[in-house]
């Protein structure tokens, strides 16, 4: 501004220079205003990640030991010990304990689900289907630990369990059908099918660990939003909601996972001759 008082600013094209002046000094204000904003924002310990991949514990070159990969083998550590200790002392008999009867109610629930999807042997796909779902559901339990950021909330958390079940889906179906029989399921009715079979097993691949991700994603960001704004109230409310959310998401993935592997290993069943002359 002093500069426009000035009587350099007065001359042919001083108008154009000061106005590109002043854009300057506002782009360095700007500028200036952000960093001390970013800096109040990470000594306050509120700067908002979007996964935790961009949490990072030890890097040597292009190694990193990020968020994803620590919360990740931490949750693989808890299911492997509780697993232990909740399977190492069943009872076959009458007198069971309260701990084995509540396991035998969870297997068998999630028995039933399976056998709704479609599948004749649930057992032969509980061991699976059901550390999907209790992988994604711990993960979002494990949301009420302070510090802890779900691994789900990494899209490469999500699309490593989308692969999993891209790979199990024709491991199943051949097992089911055999090798021949399942290669030929993609060129049914006909072979002009063959293609859009082929980019349905991918596409729907993607679309796994997309919702995953994209849902998983958004109540962490949403409940960062509302502490900065109102950290009192809102926030537990959103917390509670994104458990909720999370065990809705664990139930979708895994029932989703069985309806793609029951759709392998289900033959086509051929047409009747006599329905056909019938018609």
């Amino acid at each position: 501004m002093a500069f426009l008082l000035s009587e350099e600013g007065t001359g042919p094209g001083g108008f154009f220079v000061s106005l590109d002046s002043c854009c300057l000094a506002w782009r360095l204000g700007f500028w200036q205003g952000h960093l001390k904003g970013t800096r109040r924002t990470r000594r306050a310990g509120l700067a908002m990640r979007l996964s935790p991949d961009e949490l990072i514990y030890w890097q040597y070159g292009f190694l990193k030991l990020n968020g994803t990969i620590a919360f990740t083998w931490a949750l693989m550590l808890a299911l492997t010990i509780g697993s232990a200790l909740v399977t190492r002392k069943l009872s076959t008999d009458l007198t069971r304990s309260r701990w084995q009867n509540l396991l035998e109610i969870v297997v068998t629930g999630i028995e039933k689900q399976i056998e709704d999807v479609g599948l004749r042997h649930p057992r032969r796909y509980i061991g699976f289907l059901g550390t999907l779902f209790l992988f994604i559901a711990l993960a979002s339990l494990c949301t009420i630990i302070p510090g802890f950021e779900p691994p789900t909330g990494s899209l490469s958390t999500t699309a490593a369990l989308a692969l999993c079940v891209f790979v199990a889906v024709p491991m199943f179906g051949i097992e089911e059908l055999g090798l021949s029989r399942y290669l030929k399921s993609y060129a049914e009715p006909t072979v002009i099918m063959l293609p859009f079979n082929i980019i349905s097993e991918l596409s729907r691949t993607l679309a796994l660990a997309v919702r995953l991700f994209g849902n998983m994603m958004s109540g962490t960001m949403i409940v960062a939003i509302l502490l900065t704004i109102t950290p009192f109230i809102f926030p537990i409310v959103m917390s509670a909601l994104g458990l909720l959310t999370g065990m809705v998401q664990a139930y979708i993935f895994s029932i989703l996972a069985g309806v793609y592997i029951a759709s392998a290993t289900r033959a086509r069943k051929p047409t009747p001759i006599n329905s056909k002359a019938a018609s």
